[in-house]
């Protein structure tokens, strides 16, 4: 039931009464900040300060019911963050600070002045690129323009920003909470890596769902009438991604299908079939190879032919086969499959990475590692569905490849998947030894990389497949010698929770120019916040195989 704003309100300060700490002079006692979004426009924040929390929960409260006011605003999404600590810096020592710091990953808030007349939430920074030097500056960096354009279009009155080295500038920390229309208080994490979301300690299968639901949900609407998808955005200023490419089209299609098979959501399979009409219909070509050999070819812009284009379109088609019963795409799947077959080198098993069409004359022998991966995986679901030995063969070939050219040194998330299939049909020592090194050497990435990195939890979890079945193999429990289990659960479950912070929760996506676009998808913080349907892809992938682990331990426990 819809809770009516004073309510909510309410809620709000009783929870901040006894979280918000007392700052030390210069500062003002307590320094308040609310943020109210309609959902559609990016969030108003105003500020509030006082030597009680009272009083500054009332200067906030004021100003919160003008902005709504004024704007005819429907408060449908309110936060309030309190500030925890503060400094005061020149701009010369933040400067050097953000230098070190990567793009996008400056957790703190600023403000002008001790009396935070003028204040910015570390959101509000982020969703202006105040401090994004652009893509090709790997630091955070002042962006001088951006800075002076929302702080203007905030505070009318400022005039000109000094950003003199010499001159102070205050940054700090916070903590907050957040209420939607339904007037629940859902508590936020403070400043630091887990900052500005909702507050999860134990992530269990109830939050695994909703991340399903809502990434799927974004998916789905981003497939046209014609099946095409909308690629993706830049949501700081609410820009299109005009680009396409039809590789991460049919990906996605197939990780869609990975989330109906757990939602069963009658919209998201509408969204699959216009998806699969213009993949089959418009985006694969046939022809027939000089032996006679009726081959497919998944084509992208500019007439390339993509190794890994043909193996993710027959994943999407094999999971579709597997999850509806039908055949009706399958001898299509088997073309691609003949296609990838044809640029596999007979002697050594490597494949080729790149052709033009429509000649198939070689454009690139190797591109990607992605695409060996892939081309594996494509073939062992097709071989799963149609048990054509040829697929499971050319597998087997390209394996004898991997190992020979040490491609697990590259700790592929395609390698960890496709090792696991092959090893269910061909339980043999030197694959389950390749998928072992896969991620042995990996797991300290796993567990410090600062970025979410969606595809690593994809290669935790397509191995933790493969670990469970050399468990209860006694003939095979001696490669688990060098593996340390211990260390594999707690990567596996840490790199699982550090996606959280790549979803764009309410809370985070009311900053934003158009809220409603993005709410609900995920996002990688260093391309400035970006959302594009392969990024979504990717950690709704990697959430659906962390739900079904989630299921088996419960059954197992039960």
């Amino acid at each position: 039931m819809t809770q009516s704003l004073g309510t909510r309100l309410a809620a709000l300060r009783q929870f901040a009464e006894g979280r918000a700490p007392k700052l030390a002079a210069p500062y003002p006692g307590f320094v308040l900040f609310g943020s109210v979004s309609d959902g559609n426009s990016r969030a108003r924040v105003v500020s509030g300060t006082g030597e009680s929390l009272g009083a500054a929960w009332d200067a906030v409260q004021a100003k919160l019911l003008d902005v709504i006011a004024k704007r005819t605003l429907e408060p449908r999404w309110l936060r309030v963050d309190w500030v925890t600590a503060a400094e005061a810096v020149t701009w010369k020592r933040l400067k050097r600070r953000l230098e070190v710091t990567k793009r996008n990953y400056f957790r703190l808030g600023l403000a002008l002045d001790p009396g935070f007349r003028h204040a910015f939430l570390e959101q509000e920074i982020n969703a202006n690129a105040m401090l994004y030097g652009g893509n090709t500056v790997v630091n955070a960096v002042l962006n001088e323009g951006n800075f002076t354009l929302y702080a203007k279009t905030k505070f009318p009155g400022i005039g000109t920003v000094d950003f003199d080295p010499a001159a102070v500038v205050h940054v700090f920390s916070a903590a907050g909470a957040f209420s939607d229309e339904m007037g629940g208080v859902v508590e936020l994490n403070p400043t630091g890596p887990d900052g500005s979301r909702r507050r999860i300690d134990a992530l269990g299968v109830t939050d695994v769902d909703y991340l399903i639901r809502r990434s799927s949900d974004y998916l789905a609407a981003q497939v046209q009438p014609d099946g095409r998808f909308i690629y993706g955005y830049h949501p700081c200023f609410d820009r299109r991604i005009h680009a396409y490419n039809t590789l991460r089209h049919a990906s996605t299609t197939y990780a869609m299908l990975e989330a109906w098979e757990v939602t069963r959501d009658p919209a998201l399979k509408a969204a699959i079939d216009r998806s699969l009409d213009c993949l089959t219909g418009e985006l694969i070509h046939e022809t027939r190879l000089a032996d006679g050999t009726g081959a497919a070819f998944l084509v992208d812009t500019g007439g390339e032919i993509k190794l890994g284009g043909n193996a993710v379109t027959i994943l999407a088609l094999a999971k579709h086969a597997a999850l509806t019963g039908s055949t009706d795409y399958l001898p299509l799947a088997e073309k691609l499959a003949h296609g990838i077959r044809a640029i596999q080198d007979p002697a050594t098993g490597a494949f080729v990475h790149v052709l033009h069409w429509p000649g198939l004359a070689v454009k690139a022998a190797q591109r990607t590692i992605y695409y060996d991966g892939e081309a594996a995986f494509g073939l062992m679901r097709l071989y799963e569905v149609t048990h054509n030995p040829l697929w499971l063969e050319t597998v087997e070939k390209a394996f004898a490849h991997f190992i020979a050219a040490g491609h697990a040194q590259h700790h592929d998330h395609w390698l960890s998947y496709c090792v696991n299939e092959l090893t269910r049909h061909r339980p043999e020592e030197r694959y389950f030894r390749f998928g072992i090194e896969n991620f042995a050497g990996y797991l300290d990435f796993v567990l410090t990389r600062i970025t979410t990195f969606p595809t690593l939890l994809e290669l935790m979890m397509a191995a933790e497949r493969m670990l469970s079945r050399i468990a209860g193999e006694p003939g095979l429990a001696h490669l688990l010698d060098g593996v340390d289990l211990e260390k594999f659960q707690r990567a596996l479950h840490w790199r699982a929770h550090h996606l959280l912070n790549g979803h764009f929760w309410p809370e985070l996506a009311m900053y934003y120019r158009n809220p409603a676009r993005i709410e609900g998808s995920f996002f990688i913080r260093h391309h400035a916040f970006r959302v594009r349907i392969d990024d979504v892809e990717h950690y709704l992938s990697g959430f659906v195989a962390y739900r079904e682990f989630l299921l088996r331990r419960q059954r197992a426990a039960a």
